[in-house]
């Protein structure tokens, strides 16, 4: 039961549902209706792609598992991702249809950079950076309720990892660190271009 649990909390938490999600309910919050359907696009655009690559390393028996949770296949995962972001970040900038979308991608991006940087001292959680980056951004931008939530579950997130064997608390701690500081530069980004 424990083990089924921290599966399903591990696979919502996962970094392409938490963050996602998060800046889907800001945005429709906010009432921006048409910002939030192509914002919906995108993620699944991005999800799909990054799934297909997945499926495709698996089928080329590069890759165990579509987790890839082999140091190898997370070098490889990493670096589909910082490439897969930069882009999504140079299309929400040339698009234009949001600042915000726009610093969230490039902060994404930069918290997958920092993962393959500490790669060969720690294995950074990017469910847990992803997670209380978006916990931050619901802290910053909605109901004081709604950011509780949010660092409640990125704890249950932590538990799941830890009971699953797929990181240790040094991981933890570092990509919750990582997210906080995502969180933090993007409420300080934020609130300088309004204020």
């Amino acid at each position: 039961m424990n083990h089924a649990l921290a599966r399903a909390v591990s696979i919502s938490g996962h970094p392409m549902v938490v963050l996602p999600l998060a800046a889907l309910a800001l945005t429709l919050a906010r009432g921006q209706y048409l910002i939030a359907l192509w914002m919906a696009l995108g993620f699944a655009a991005f999800a799909g792609i990054v799934m297909a690559y997945s499926g495709w390393q698996v089928r080329r028996g590069r890759w165990s598992h579509v987790d890839a949770s082999d140091r190898r296949e997370r070098r490889s995962l990493n670096r589909f991702l910082l490439v897969a972001l930069l882009v999504s970040t140079a299309l929400a900038f040339w698009l234009g249809p949001s600042a915000e979308l726009t610093l969230g991608l490039a902060l994404s991006a930069a918290m997958v950079a920092v993962a393959m940087l500490t790669s060969r001292w720690c294995k950074l959680s990017l469910h847990m950076a992803f997670a209380v980056f978006a916990a931050f951004l619901l802290l910053v931008n909605a109901p004081w309720w709604a950011g509780l939530a949010g660092l409640c579950f990125a704890a249950a997130v932590a538990w799941s990892r830890l009971a699953l064997q797929r990181h240790v608390p040094r991981d933890l701690i570092a990509g919750a660190l990582i997210g906080a500081l995502a969180g933090i530069a993007f409420a300080m980004s934020v609130g300088a271009g309004t204020g």
